[in-house]
């Protein structure tokens, strides 16, 4: 067996499967994917709030917060 280290080199060319099977595999997968998107928009929730509170700071402090301020001319 440890003669037998080479790397080979598989090609997948065709997957046998049932057409009820795989209708039930990706309804399964598309049930199972809405947990994970729902996770993703959180984070990306998170993320985006700490980014535009970080900036709008930011840049609220630079021009001196754009509001009332520039009508006083």
């Amino acid at each position: 067996m440890s003669d037998n280290n080479q790397n080979r080199e598989v090609t997948v060319v065709d997957i046998k499967m049932p057409f009820i099977s795989m209708v039930v595999f990706l309804v399964k997968l598309s049930i199972a994917a809405i947990p994970a998107v729902i996770i993703v928009s959180i984070i990306f929730s998170l993320i985006s709030a700490l980014f535009g509170g970080l900036f709008g700071g930011l840049f609220n402090g630079m021009f001196g917060g754009m509001g009332g301020d520039m009508h006083r001319f």
